[in-house]
């Protein structure tokens, strides 16, 4: 065998460019296990820092149950990168002065845009009758953050003028709904939730068309609430009888959906598996509570293998839902590579 040694069957994908990535991230794609062993191989043979955890794991992948997924700690301390071009961007997560942030270098930024337009698309249709609003102020404060990268350009291909971001002007964007309710303009709000709370305390609109995107918890800004209260303010607030959500995160070039009470699904490219939490390298059966394992194909030059610190329940019918997350005791794994 050849790649992984002895350890692994090798898999005869030599380029990322071989898979055609096109046919892969979008709509209507049907992705099967060969496609996700093959991006096993390319990333073993292109990822450092992946084959060597694989190696120091010592196992034989020959299917995709096989397959070991990388801590996602390990995107704050090392280099995960499949390329041998100069990265075209570097997203960077969110966290306090003196933390490690996580680093997502990015080979092909154009692999991302395929990436998050495509999942629009295959959760909402056609983006360009939207009206695009975003309050995300924790992370337009900062830099290279891959949700602002995201918005800005849905709202470019959305092309109505009315699109924009609000850092605090609430009282704009107050009046900016106003105006697309009554002219019933199709309208999606992205908002981390502080942000939301914080515009609902001074101004309410009765807009039942709106879809209102939650993004992020309280960032530190605000006592965290349950996600259910969270919702009942926001449907309560804006007049709305659901509210959606993003999965997402920095160290993945995709984003689950969730139209209503936090069930969350997948775009074809990308698969969620659920881990036991006192064993990383089983999984549990549906309706078990345990560590969120996400494989996203979009992440071909970093890792498409990312073993998350968040809680979760996978059901049969390919839905999933975030429960909460490992406490820093609770995380196993990354001392492998120490």
């Amino acid at each position: 065998m050849r790649g992984c040694g002895r350890y692994c069957t090798y898999f005869n994908f030599q380029n990322a460019v071989d898979m055609n990535i096109d046919n892969i991230i979008k709509p209507d794609a049907r992705i099967d296990d060969s496609v996700i062993l093959d991006c096993f191989g390319f990333q073993y043979d292109n990822c450092g820092i992946y084959r060597r955890y694989v190696e120091l794991l010592d196992v034989n992948v020959s299917s995709v149950e096989d397959i070991p997924f990388l801590p996602v700690r390990f995107f704050k301390t090392k280099k995960v990168y499949a390329s041998a071009c100069k990265p075209e961007t570097v997203f960077t997560s969110s966290g306090t002065v003196g933390m490690d942030l996580s680093k997502h270098y990015v080979a092909d930024a154009n692999v991302y845009k395929l990436s998050y337009t495509s999942g629009f698309r295959y959760f909402f249709g056609d983006i360009s009758g939207y009206a695009i609003l975003a309050l995300l102020p924790s992370y337009l404060e900062r830099q290279g953050s891959s949700l602002i990268t995201m918005v800005q350009g849905l709202m470019e291909i959305a092309g109505n003028p009315l699109s924009g971001f609000f850092l605090n002007n609430h009282r704009e964007l107050f009046e900016t709904l106003q105006v697309l309710k009554r002219d019933n303009v199709p309208a999606l709000l992205f908002g981390v939730s502080f942000a939301l709370l914080d515009f609902l305390e001074n101004f309410r609109i009765d807009f039942p068309e709106l879809k209102v995107m939650e993004t992020g918890g309280m960032k530190g800004r605000r006592e965290e609430i349950t996600r259910d209260e969270l919702h009942g303010l926001i449907c309560s607030g804006f007049g709305v009888d659901r509210v959606f959500s993003e999965y997402g995160m920095t160290e993945l070039l995709s984003q689950a959906y969730s139209k209503g009470s936090g069930i969350y699904r997948t775009p074809p490219w990308m698969r969620i598996i659920i881990r036991d939490p006192k064993d990383p390298f089983r999984k549990v059966p549906y309706g078990v509570a345990g560590g969120v394992n996400v494989i996203d194909l979009a992440n071909i030059y970093s890792c498409p293998f990312i073993e998350t610190q968040d809680l979760g329940i996978m059901y049969p019918d390919g839905s999933f839902e975030i429960t909460g997350r490992f406490d820093e005791s609770d995380i196993r794994g990354c001392n492998l590579m120490a």
